[in-house]
């Protein structure tokens, strides 16, 4: 007997691409490459700032540092945030936000979504094995 657990997990595709863009919004399709963990949530403080100087935003990426933000404190920020309290020019931090901070917040959310899911699925597998 197989339980279907579809209804609590079901998530809608979002799309997490990057466009290609001038200045820096060209997304970095695996990150493994460039010597930064897969997940942003475990990223260190320079782990974003290398993120943001690969992506063509070496003098913003200062401001992180400056703030220590790592990814944990990345994946938590506001649009406001980034357009306020990093003290960036407005152009490149809404820039940094659309095409960078946002797009990683949604696949962070999407990747531990889909992992909790298959927890679930495998602790229910498990009790009606039992």
């Amino acid at each position: 007997m197989v339980a279907e657990v579809e209804e609590p997990c079901s998530l809608p595709m979002l799309s997490v691409d990057m466009e290609n863009k001038e200045n820096g919004s060209v997304g970095v399709k695996n990150s493994v490459e460039n010597g930064r963990p897969p997940d942003p949530a475990d990223w260190a403080v320079m782990d974003v700032v290398n993120y943001f100087r690969t992506v063509g935003f070496e003098e913003q990426a200062r401001a992180f540092q400056e703030q220590e933000i790592d990814g944990k404190s990345l994946l938590l920020m506001t649009r406001n945030d980034v357009l306020t309290g990093l003290q960036l020019k407005l152009g490149p931090a809404l820039k940094i936000y659309e095409y960078h901070v946002k797009p990683l917040q949604t696949k962070h959310l999407k990747n531990s979504s889909s992992q909790r899911c298959q927890i679930e699925v495998v602790g229910l597998k498990n009790k009606i094995n039992m």
